[in-house]
């Protein structure tokens, strides 16, 4: 079976260069370089993806080994129905490592077709770094290579205010545009650039902030031979991801126009605030894995397919999240609950084995964020406690109690936060330990004995888990 490249799969246009990426791992070859695939089929975008490996090591010499080229297998599931999907993805025209052939990549800023800039260099990959300058080949830093390449690109285009770049880093933290522009603005302060350069990189560039949402197992490795039987060519960058897609870009009409993707089937918002998609993610898919782990590891599920599969688990799942987490949201209730309804669609997916115990990594702290906001914001709207969120609260603490019915439990955080756990369990009665808990400003933020009410039912949730076991301690306090 040969070798994956483009003399042995049917013609493919090699198209020019718009985008420059920098990242050529796993997530941007599932979400970006398929998008841009997508575009190029249904939009005529004509986009071709130049490739730069943003660290001294990588996969640039594997890619161009395969003429840029790769499958990408999706599988999930949608409304109810499993999908399996298979790409072939022309969409990279090449591939380079800077610290190999610094030459070629400052090459790419004299690309005149050149409109994007997108990056994935990991959440510690948009840093500033003092030992980085000008003249290095490359700079550490993806910033410092970035502003490198913009000053390459201004000098050679004279300053041409219509050779400015749009920027779209997709690193997993908040703002990570305007993060991005904090950080190469001090390089250029750094290196003494001149005040035009930086008016040049102000003015003639945009950076937009974004939040992208999929999930990309990678490289297949334990299941490679049935993979690879579906193909008519051996290749060694096959990627999986699940179907679902979303990625949501802060900018307006101009970007709209440049990023044709109304009208494709994949979900890409440009809005002028993402911040109301973040609290969306934030609040009801990472809210509904933290109050199901310790939920649903007491009453005796092992993966979050099981949880929202099994009647009992799966009614509660679903109940928190659209009488209790959707209500305190401030989009489109029917936006929420398309999305809700898509968010138990991947946690059913056959395809991603995931497990409870995997999530319980440091349950507490992403419980204030994830948890505790929806249900103080019920609270505030309803005047009265969530049901399903403050049993889920009360099965958090008995989690931390280490071990249920002779069993040790997967309790995995910062430890001296468990040994208080312990200490607390080993020494005090049900209703001092919630006292500790609740008024403990260092877990939440905020003293918690002071809402009304929330004590005395955190006290009367866990004693009938105590006594009567999750599924009828929960049917007694509801």
């Amino acid at each position: 079976m040969e070798l994956l490249n483009r003399k042995n799969v049917s013609a493919l246009p090699k198209r020019p260069i718009k985008v420059v990426q920098f990242g050529e791992g796993n997530f941007l070859r599932a979400f970006v370089d398929y998008a841009i695939q997508l575009l190029n089929l249904e939009k005529d975008f004509n986009a071709g993806v130049a490739v730069v490996q943003p660290i001294d090591r990588g996969l640039v010499s594997m890619l161009n080994d395969q003429d840029g080229l790769y499958t990408l297998f999706s599988k999930g599931v949608v409304s109810g129905q499993e999908i399996e999907e298979k790409h072939l993805i022309d969409s990279i025209v090449t591939a380079i490592d800077p610290y190999k052939d610094h030459q070629s990549y400052l090459a790419l800023a004299q690309e005149a077709t050149l409109e994007f800039i997108i990056s994935n260099t990991t959440e510690a990959g948009i840093a500033f770094d003092a030992g980085d300058a000008l003249d290095m080949q490359p700079p550490n830093s993806f910033p410092a290579k970035l502003t490198q390449l913009l000053y390459h690109r201004y000098q050679f285009f004279n300053g041409a205010i219509d050779k400015g770049l749009v920027v779209i880093p997709c690193e997993l933290i908040n703002y990570n545009a305007d993060t991005l522009k904090e950080v190469m603005l001090k390089y250029i302060d750094l290196w003494n650039l001149d005040e035009g350069f930086k008016n040049w990189v102000l003015e003639a560039n945009s950076f937009h902030n974004t939040l992208v949402d999929r999930i990309v197992p990678g490289y297949p490795k334990d299941d490679i031979d049935a993979y690879q039987e579906q193909l008519a060519y051996k290749d060694n960058l096959i990627v999986t991801s699940e179907v679902f897609f979303l990625w949501v870009i802060e900018g307006g009409e101009a970007l709209k126009k440049k990023l044709p993707f109304a009208g494709t089937k994949l979900d890409v918002k440009i809005v002028a605030d993402m911040q109301p998609y973040r609290t969306r993610k934030v609040r009801i898919l990472n809210g509904a894995h933290t109050s199901m782990v310790p939920f649903s590891l007491l009453y005796g599920n092992e993966t979050v397919k099981q949880t929202v599969d099994n009647d009992f688990t799966g009614r509660f799942v679903k109940a928190t999240i659209f009488e209790e987490i959707i209500p305190t949201l401030d989009l489109p209730k029917e936006e929420l609950e398309a999305f809700a309804e898509a968010v138990l669609d991947r946690f059913r997916n056959p395809f991603i084995k995931h497990q409870l115990a995997s999530i319980a990594l440091n349950s507490i702290s992403k419980f204030k964020v994830r948890v505790l906001p929806s249900l103080l914001a019920y609270f505030e709207a309803k005047g009265k406690l969530p049901k399903n969120l403050t049993f889920a609260f009360a099965c958090l603490l008995r989690f931390y109690k280490g071990s249920w019915k002779g069993e040790q439990l997967p309790v995995n955080d910062d430890a001296v936060l468990m040994d208080t756990f312990k200490q607390l369990w080993n020494n005090l009665s049900i209703e001092a330990l919630v006292q500790e808990v609740l008024a403990n400003t260092s877990f939440w933020d905020t003293d918690l004995t002071k809402i009304p009410g929330l004590k005395n039912e955190v006290i009367k949730a866990l004693m009938l888990i105590e006594e009567h076991g999750v599924e009828q301690g929960y049917k007694a306090f509801v």
